[in-house]
C-alpha cells in the first residue's frame, strides 16, 4: 500500500515515540511508607521501565493498522499514548480527527446506573449532545442486544453483556479514529462476527482504526497493514499475512533466533 507523502494523508502520526515509567519496588507500596521514607531522607526503590523505544509510523486516513506482539511488547502502552491517556516521555504524537477508544471496556461506566443511563453518559463523554445520544440510542441498544437488561443496573450484567454495551457505545459515536485493544476477545461468536462487520463498515466509511489483538485471523481479516512490536521497539511493518506469519515463526523459535537488524 502506498504511503502518504510527508504525512499529508495521515490520521495518526507517531514520531520517535519513547515512553518510560517507574515501577515502585517497595514491598509496602503505601502512601504512608512513601511519606515516612521522604521524611527520613531515604530514597524509594524504583525500577525504570522503557515501555516504548523510538517508535515511528503513521496511519493513513481510512486504513486499519493492526498491532501485534507478545505480552510486554508495548502494544497497550502505545494505544493509551495515542488515546491521550499516557504522555510521551520523548517524541511526538499527532492526531487528526475525533478519537473513540475501546481500551478497557466500560471504563467510566457507573455500575449502579442502568445500561440506558450509561449509554447517555458514554455518548456525552464522547462529545455528543444529549439529543445526539438519544438519536443513536435505539441503534446502540439493538447492537448490544441486551433486551430488558438495558434498563437494569449494570452491576447485574455478566462480563459479556457489559462488554457488548461498551463496544456498541464506542462504535456508534461515528469516530474519525477508532482505537481497539482486545475488544473482540469479549462476547460470544455471534457478537464477535457482528463486531467485526461493524468495524469493517466503519473503515469502508473512511474511518481509521488501530487494532490490537492476539487473534491473528482477526488482524489479517481487518487490517490493511500490520506493525510488529517487540520489547518496546517496532520490528517490522507490512502486509498483514506476511507479518502474522513472521510473528508466528518468532513465537516458535524465540528471541535468540529472530533477525534483529531492525532493532
Amino acid at each position: 500500500m502506498a504511503r502518504p507523502t510527508e504525512h499529508g494523508g495521515s490520521a495518526v502520526v507517531i514520531d520517535d515515540l519513547h515512553i518510560t515509567y517507574r515501577v515502585n519496588l517497595e514491598r509496602k507500596n503505601t502512601l504512608k511508607n512513601f511519606l515516612v521514607k521522604g521524611a527520613r531522607g531515604q530514597q524509594v526503590n524504583y525500577r525504570e521501565v522503557k515501555a516504548l523505544r523510538g517508535v515511528s509510523f503513521d496511519v493513513p486516513k481510512g486504513q486499519c493498522t493492526g498491532i501485534i506482539g507478545a505480552n510486554g511488547a508495548g502494544k497497550s502502552t502505545l494505544m493509551r499514548a495515542v488515546a491521550g491517556i499516557l504522555p510521551p516521555t520523548e517524541g511526538r504524537i499527532e492526531i487528526r480527527g475525533k478519537v473513540s477508544t475501546l481500551l478497557a471496556l466500560g471504563v467510566g461506566f457507573n455500575t449502579a446506573l442502568t445500561g440506558r443511563e450509561n449509554v447517555l453518559l458514554g455518548g456525552m463523554a464522547a462529545g455528543l449532545t444529549r439529543a445526539g445520544v438519544k438519536e443513536r440510542f435505539e441503534e446502540i441498544a439493538d447492537f448490544a442486544d441486551l433486551g430488558d437488561f438495558i434498563d437494569m443496573p449494570m452491576r447485574t450484567y455478566s462480563s459479556g453483556m457489559f462488554s457488548r454495551l461498551a463496544f456498541s457505545v464506542a462504535v456508534h459515536m461515528e469516530p474519525d479514529i477508532l482505537i481497539i485493544d482486545e475488544a473482540l476477545s469479549a462476547g460470544d461468536a455471534q457478537f464477535k462476527e457482528r463486531a467485526a462487520q461493524k468495524m469493517a463498515s466503519l473503515i469502508d466509511a473512511a474511518g481509521t482504526m488501530l487494532l490490537v489483538s492476539h487473534a491473528l485471523q482477526t488482524i489479517q481479516d481487518l487490517s490493511d497493514e500490520v506493525i510488529w512490536l517487540h520489547k518496546g521497539r517496532l520490528i517490522k511493518r507490512g502486509n498483514p499475512k506476511e507479518m502474522c506469519n513472521a510473528y508466528l515463526e518468532f513465537l516458535k523459535v524465540g528471541d535468540d533466533k529472530i533477525i534483529m537488524e531492525d532493532f
